[in-house]
């Protein structure tokens, strides 16, 4: 355990660097080189109006060719600044971490880094569901959206303006459906005794769950500092399984909410719920730039009920892809069990 949270520790030290370099270069955004040729007055006059107007065209054009833009690279995620993604894999998986283990035999069926300990981003709002599902709070009572909930951490926007007001079953719906931000962290605000004492509690419950790499510091995911293994998040997928509410609005494909004198479509971000070939029991997705793009998921394939983690994967679209990578590879070749994960798939 020490060796994986040395991983994200010194990942967190590179991506403060390398965010040193990234102002630098915002700094530069704009470099004008000088312009060495002027028209000469006694052919201005030669040449009369028309010249004169190109040649100012002409300058004009040098002008714009000196402007340098320097882009701001991507922040790397800390899985590739610890040097993750550099090790292969015979599914040539784009993510860096990834575990499939069979949920009833507990048997692994396939692993990749799975003790290293990352940033999970929005897949912390499936602890988020679990402790209000638990806690028996009406899911009817109406919650009110404040400054409080606004995201400051990265900025991220949302259509659940300050002042709205939801039930709290519609809040925990688009959390976990939509990864809605702001509906997270109305969850864990409204929580008796705040905000402080429903991320107490959510590491309580990790705990346990015997989840020995994990820790959260709020309920949205937005902060690198929660973070998790593929190992214990399987332990996590496979608790919140049991939840049929839990079940129910993961994988909910969409939802009509209504806000003031508005009606608001939200959809699920995961889109394989709507696949047909796929047959998913539970899901979250994740991302921010420090986790990557995450996936978690319940699905049955070939009549096994597998759990699925996939983190810190390289691309938008390439969690999904690999989810379709290993749907496939099970389908076909009915993989043998490895040795088992250093965390067993429990319930409780």
């Amino acid at each position: 355990m020490v060796a994986s949270l040395s991983i994200a520790a010194s990942a967190e030290a590179s991506s403060r660097g390398n965010q040193a370099v990234t102002k630098q270069a915002t700094k530069a955004t704009v470099v004008r080189k000088p312009v060495a040729q002027k028209a000469r007055s006694a052919q201005r006059k030669a040449s009369g109006g028309r010249e004169a107007r190109l040649a100012g065209g002409a300058k004009a054009r040098q002008r714009n060719q000196a402007i340098v833009r320097v882009v701001a690279p991507a922040r790397p995620s800390y899985g590739k600044l610890a040097g993750l993604h550099e090790m292969q894999d015979p599914l040539d998986l784009r993510s860096s971490v990834a575990l499939i283990v069979d949920q009833d035999t507990r048997e692994v069926l396939f692993s990749k880094n799975d003790h290293a300990v990352l940033p999970i981003a929005s897949i912390t709002k499936l602890m988020t569901g679990l402790i209000i599902s638990e806690s028996k709070l009406p899911m009817d009572e109406p919650v009110t959206i404040t400054a409080e909930d606004v995201d400051t951490e990265k900025g991220s926007t949302s259509r659940l303006a300050v002042g709205s007001t939801l039930t709290r079953g519609e809040l925990m719906h688009l959390a976990l459906m939509s990864s809605e931000n702001r509906a997270a962290s109305a969850l864990g605000r409204t929580y008796p005794g705040g905000s402080g004492v429903f991320v107490q509690r959510m590491n309580e419950r990790a705990r346990s769950l015997g989840m020995q790499d994990t820790r959260f510091v709020e309920p949205t995911g937005l902060s690198s500092r929660n973070q998790s293994s593929a190992s214990d998040l399987a332990v996590l997928v496979a608790t919140a399984y049991q939840d049929a509410v839990l079940r129910d609005l993961s994988t909910s494909p969409g939802r009509e909410v209504t806000v003031g004198h508005r009606t608001l479509q939200f959809n699920n971000t995961n889109r394989l719920v709507k696949n047909p070939e796929w047959e998913i029991g539970l899901q979250k997705t994740g991302y921010i730039s420090e986790a990557g793009q995450c996936l978690v998921m319940q699905a049955k394939i070939s009549g096994r009920k597998l759990i699925m983690v996939f983190l810190d994967s390289a691309g938008k679209l390439s969690r999904l892809g690999d989810a379709e990578r290993v749907r496939r590879w099970v389908e076909t070749n009915r993989p043998v069990t490895s040795a088992p994960a250093r965390n067993p798939v429990q319930q409780g």
